[in-house]
């Protein structure tokens, strides 16, 4: 191979990475959209609005389907070394949480057209402000996540991380005031039962984020920190 000849392979490589990483930023503004709208859709009792994002599940199958072939081509093609495989493996892994995260935004979706269809099922204004909090803090990390991996920013991912603990935190307390509603007045029982359902989906929301920010550091650190608890992850991404 000539030195022209590697020059355009080299660079024929980084374009494909680059494309693999540009649909995934791509996909994590679909989801990112779609679990916002399932969720004024909810709080506005908004059927069409909830149709609208069960119809766009499509696409987000799309982006999985189309970037999961893409990085087996790549790879087949190219032959990365360490670093630039690790970079693959990890967009197809982030990938999968954002299906998931998908998957979560339908169930809101699901959640708002079953509340229709129930008497006795408006939330309170306390679990409204809760369901809308916990939307907005599951959306935040999300978006800080997908930043992160957007500039490889280990820091970031870092501050992801550490903001799962507290969204976690605040899915428990939102959960006690659901029991103890539930408890006052039997008759909210299938407002209690969709609101839970919805804020566990948020939840999940943040645990997706937190394996993004953790498959950033898997990039930059070169480890695989999937496993390990947050107080690890947060030493590594201090580089202690």
């Amino acid at each position: 191979m000539t030195e022209l000849t590697e020059g355009h392979t080299v660079k024929g490589y980084d374009v494909d990475l680059a494309g693999l990483r540009i649909r995934l930023l791509e996909m994590g503004g679909l989801v990112l959209d779609q679990v916002q709208r399932a969720v004024a859709a909810l709080a506005g009792a908004d059927d069409p609005a909830a149709r609208a994002v069960l119809a766009r599940e499509e696409q987000v199958n799309g982006y999985d389907l189309r970037i999961d072939e893409d990085s087996i081509t790549l790879i087949a093609r190219r032959q990365p070394m360490a670093s630039d495989l690790r970079a693959i493996i990890s967009i197809a892994r982030a990938v999968s949480d954002l299906e998931r995260v998908g998957d979560e935004a339908k169930k809101i979706a699901y959640a708002a057209l079953d509340s229709g269809g129930k008497r006795n099922t408006k939330l309170s204004a306390q679990l409204a402000r809760d369901v809308r909090h916990m939307a907005h803090f599951a959306a935040s990390m999300l978006h800080d996540a997908l930043d992160a991996f957007d500039r490889m920013d280990a820091t970031g991912a870092v501050n992801v991380a550490r903001r799962d603990t507290e969204l976690n935190a605040e899915f428990q307390s939102a959960v006690r005031r659901l029991v103890t509603q539930a408890m006052e007045d039997p008759r909210r029982l299938a407002a209690v039962l969709d609101a839970v359902t919805v804020l566990k989906a948020l939840e999940h929301v943040g645990d997706h984020a937190k394996n993004i920010a953790r498959h950033v550091l898997y990039v930059v650190e070169g480890r695989d920190v999937r496993h390990e608890d947050t107080n690890v992850l947060i030493a590594v991404g201090e580089g202690k």
